[in-house]
């Protein structure tokens, strides 16, 4: 079985040395980067699995990175911000970033984020059937696979985006509240943030828009969101 790579990109050496050791300690292994170039330039040799990545940093920003990453790739990001960075918080989401962890944390915190994506993520890579796929006219909605395809063309959504769309999807016409669909996702206190479920919603609207989906995620005003397909 190939090894689990993490990519740390912060330009702090205490993150590394404390992180790295839990990472370790659950039989990952990790590459460091302490500023933003290093970390493209590790990115593309390394190919890692998943990658914690700061907010600021020297050379490049985690935001440039982020935004970089996702002109190629849907590797799953963890975020790494200080409390206050909400701008820079909310558009690393906007640009695709999975999850966010507001320092100072626990690494037994990121760990465990960590590993929740890794454990989601891994059915994706086995080649099964589609066991849990939900289809609609025009819609194909993987979680098995953590794959999309609008009109029989694959998407790409990040694993978080997936998880939203698939949450929604699988209960047709029933509203989920931000709260609600944050415990169902995210499964965890997201520090009462609740606009990052409007920003995962945003994107997922764009995509669907872009392709002409017929299925469509409509606002329930001052309640949340619903998933609505044709009738068949």
């Amino acid at each position: 079985m190939p090894e689990t790579k993490i990519l740390i990109c912060d330009d702090q050496a205490i993150i590394h040395d404390t992180l790295g050791q839990y990472i370790q300690a659950e039989g990952f292994t990790f590459r460091s980067a302490f500023d933003g170039r290093q970390a493209l330039e590790l990115y593309q040799s390394e190919q890692p699995d998943l990658v914690v990545l700061d907010i600021m940093m020297p050379e490049l920003s985690g935001i440039d990175v982020c935004r970089e990453i996702r002109k190629e790739s849907m590797t799953p990001i963890i975020m790494l911000t200080a409390r206050g960075e909400e701008i820079d918080r909310i558009l690393g989401l906007e640009l695709g970033a999975d999850d966010y962890i507001v320092k100072p944390f626990s690494p037994r915190e990121v760990v465990a984020r960590i590993k929740a994506v890794l454990r989601r993520l891994g059915g994706s890579q086995t080649g099964e059937p589609e066991q849990n796929a939900l289809r609609f006219p025009g819609l194909v909605i993987d979680i098995g696979r953590y794959e999309v395809r609008i009109n029989d063309k694959p998407i790409p959504f990040t694993p978080k985006e997936v998880e939203v769309l698939y949450l929604l999807g699988a209960h047709p016409g029933q509203v989920f509240d931000r709260e609600q669909i944050l415990s169902k996702v995210w499964g965890y206190d997201y520090y009462g943030d609740t606009r990052v479920v409007d920003t995962q919603i945003k994107r997922i609207r764009q995509k669907l828009g872009q392709e002409d989906c017929p299925c469509s995620i409509k606002s329930i005003y001052g309640v949340g969101y619903k998933f609505e397909a044709p009738e068949v």
